[in-house]
Order: structure tokens, then sequence, then C-alpha cells
């Protein structure tokens, strides 16, 4: 289910890229990170008293402008507001109240959002109310004094964040599967959800960046209900010139977090580049389900192994996503599209599957006679036992003796025997390795 949203807006230079690095740097995952994948700079993960949201960074906003930069960013701002389900509202206490922040309120109460007034740069608890006392007049209630540098106030801040998210935004699913289509640009993934539709429901355009936003197509396909999530291509960074588009990318990473399974598509000609790994690696680590389609598969000159070498180089270069299936297509020819879908269903089942407490337990207690656990200065790894605790990425807990000892490869292992028993094709598997007290 989709995240809540959290937006940082305000004029320049208040401070809202060091308050934005100071709450996503105070995130606890309860999972592993993967080494090297890594979200972009303007769009993070945060959580909260166990309440996780995403959090959008914006350039400072200058109202009144002709400077094609300035207002680029502006716009982007705007955009962020529009995806927001709270927005920071930051101003600087030291240098008061601005003509700047009036125009910047003007803009944010047409947005019927929730808006909470921050005075950052309050360094001093005992001048805060002589700090935040002029902004009381720009209409948004309380103002909430803090010091993103000095972490003053931020705990406190983070509780009325967390406030004012929707309820429903946690732990509900609907009953249609959502597929974000992502990939790069002009790759194919808008004429995809034309042919599946059998619709132009999408504009289709040979030029790069035709889609700007997310586009949502509800449609039925036996007897399931679908709906797919077209998104703006994301480019490589440096070829991101144009500022508006960098929030393309925040949308399209915003579709990953609100899908189910993500359809990564390819150009076969072209083959798996760096940027298709880093969008890979952002589904992978949204927990997401995944596959790989390779569209234009029409246009590969074949040999009698052409398709299982292809299949083996992506698995090879995407170690950390090769549950994902592969399948090769051609959109333009119609060619094997429909069973994109079934694949997409089998994916969503094995998500939600649910293994029992003894069969995991025998898998475990199998994979530890054939391969003992690391150790270190005569110090063993102990598995006691495992259970799974959630579904959607499928999650499992396992009470060790010492976390230090559970070494990746072993973890890896762990996860190919289960895997081995269970069919979760598709779909990562996450792990919690909770330590035994009194057992180190």
């Amino acid at each position: 289910m989709s995240k809540p949203i959290l937006a940082i807006v305000g004029r320049p230079n208040v401070g809202k890229s060091t308050f934005f690095n100071r709450i996503i740097g105070e995130r606890r995952a309860i999972v592993e990170d993967v080494p090297g994948v890594t979200r972009d700079r303007i769009y993070a993960e945060a959580e909260w008293n166990g309440k996780e949201f995403a959090v959008i960074d914006t350039g400072g906003i200058e109202v009144k402008t002709d400077d094609t930069i300035r207002s680029q960013m502006r716009d982007q701002a705007v955009m962020a507001m529009d995806m927001a389900d709270v927005i920071i509202f930051m101003v600087d206490g030291k240098e008061g109240l601005t003509t700047a922040d009036s125009e910047v309120a003007e803009m944010l109460r047409r947005t019927g959002k929730e808006v909470i007034l921050v005075v950052n740069k309050v360094d001093s608890p005992k001048k805060a109310y002589e700090l935040v006392y002029d902004f009381y007049e720009l209409g948004f209630g309380e103002p909430v004094p803090i010091s993103s540098a000095n972490m003053t106030n931020i705990g406190d801040l983070l509780d009325r964040i967390v406030e004012g998210f929707p309820d429903d935004e946690y732990g509900l699913h609907d009953e249609s599967v959502n597929i974000a289509i992502i990939g790069k640009p002009n790759v194919g993934k808008s004429s995809l959800v034309n042919a599946l539709t059998k619709q132009n429901r999408v504009i289709v355009s040979p030029i790069a960046g035709t889609t700007r936003d997310t586009i949502d197509t509800p449609f039925t396909y036996k007897d399931r209900e679908y709906t797919l999530i077209d998104t703006a291509g994301l480019r490589k960074k440096s070829k991101v010139s144009d500022t508006i588009e960098k929030y393309s990318v925040v949308r399209a990473i915003a579709a990953i977090e609100r899908c189910d399974v993500c359809i990564l598509m390819i150009d076969a000609v072209e083959g798996l580049t760096e940027q298709d790994k880093k969008i890979a690696g952002y589904a992978h680590e949204a927990g997401k389900g995944m596959m790989i389609v390779v569209n234009k598969w029409d246009l590969i000159e074949k040999e009698t192994n052409t398709m299982r070498d292809y299949d083996r180089r992506i698995k090879g270069e995407l170690l950390f996503a090769s549950y994902a299936p592969v399948l090769f297509v051609s959109v333009l020819n119609k060619v094997r599209i429909f069973e994109i879908i079934d694949r997409v269903a089998r994916i969503e089942d094995a998500r939600s599957q649910r293994i029992t407490t003894g069969k995991l337990n025998s898998i475990i207690e199998d994979a530890v006679m054939m391969r003992q656990p690391p150790s270190d200065k005569g110090r063993r790894l102990k598995i006691y036992y495992g259970t799974q605790i959630g579904t959607r990425p499928p999650l499992f807990s396992f009470s060790i003796n010492d976390r230090e000892l559970m070494h990746f490869s072993y973890s890896r292992y762990i996860e190919n025997k289960i895997r081995e028993h269970f069919d979760f094709e598709g779909t990562s598997i996450k792990f919690v390795w909770n330590e035994k007290r009194g057992e180190r």
C-alpha cells in the first residue's frame, strides 16, 4: 500500500535540506539494506513510531520571479505539494518573517492540505517565543520551533507529522492488483498499456519523455481486477537537465511505492543498462513484486540459445533481484503480451502466501545440517527458530544468538533454501534477525 508523503517547502535558505537529511538519517529499517541500492536525493523514506512515510525535499520557492530556473523550482514545489498528504512549511527564525514567506503561505492556503508551520534555526529554547511570535500572522496555527542543525524539538515535530497522515494509509489493500510499468523513456511502456487494454488510453509518441505524470488505467483480465500505472521514464541523472523532470522521477518512484508488482521494461536492442539496474533497485528495496519484460524482441536476430543466454545475462547482472522472471515480448506485434498479466497474477499470489512455522523450521534445520552457520573467534551462529510474520512481501523473523555472526552470504543461503521449497518467484523475501537476550 502507498506510504503517506511529506513535502518540505519554503523560500530558499531556510534549512529544508538539512531537515530532510536529519529525518531520513534517523530511520531505522527492520530489514537489511541491499548494497548498491540508493534512492534519489530528493526522495527518501523515513519512519517514526512504527509509521513509515516518504519525504520529498524541494528547492526554494520564489513566487514572483521571471528567472527560468527559479520558476522551474517553484513548479517543482507545487508538484510536490500536490502529491503530499502533509506539508512542512519551513521559515527562518533568525531572519524573521519576510514578504517571500507570506507569498509562499498564500500558495499553501490554496492547496487545502494539512500544513505544519516550522520555524527553523531556533537554537535557544529561551528565545523560542520571541523568534516564532511574528509567524502567527501567516495563519497556520501554532508554529513549531526547531533547530535542524542541533536536532532540537525534532521528535515533537515528527509526532505532529505522523498525526496528520490519513489513518487509512496503513495496512489496507484494495482488491485490484496494482501494476507499475517502470523503465527508461521510449521502451514501450505506454504502448503496452494500450495493447493490454485494447484502447489508446495513453498518448504514445516516439519522443522520449511524453509521459510526465503517472497514469492509472483499470482493466479486468480473467475475472481479476488490475490497475496499470504508466510512469514517466526514468533517465540517468546526468541527462535530467530539466529540473521538472526530476520530479517525474519522484512520481515514478511514488508509483512503485503504491503498486503491488513492478514491470521493468527494457529495450531488447539496447539491453540492460546501469540505469535499468537502479530502477530495479528502487522496486526491490520497496519490497514489490517484480518481473523483467524485454520489449522489441522482434528486432533481435535469433540463434538457438539467444533467449536463454539473454535471460542468464540479465539474471547475472541483477543478482539482488535474480528472483524476477524475464519475459520476452514484442508489444508492437502483440507477442506474449498477455503472458505478462498471467505472470503478474502468479507473482501477486506468491507475495501473499504464508508458510507454516513447522514447515519453515524443518527447512531451516535441514539447511543448517547441510552447511554450518558462520563462526567468529570460536563463537558460532545459532538459529533457534523462525516464523513468518508478514506477507507482500513475505517477511520472516528468526531468533538467533548474535546478529553480528549472520553474514550476508549465509542469509542469502537461507533465502535460497526457502525458495527451493516454495514458489516465491517474482518477489523479494525479507528477514528480521532478532537476537535472543542472554545468548550472546
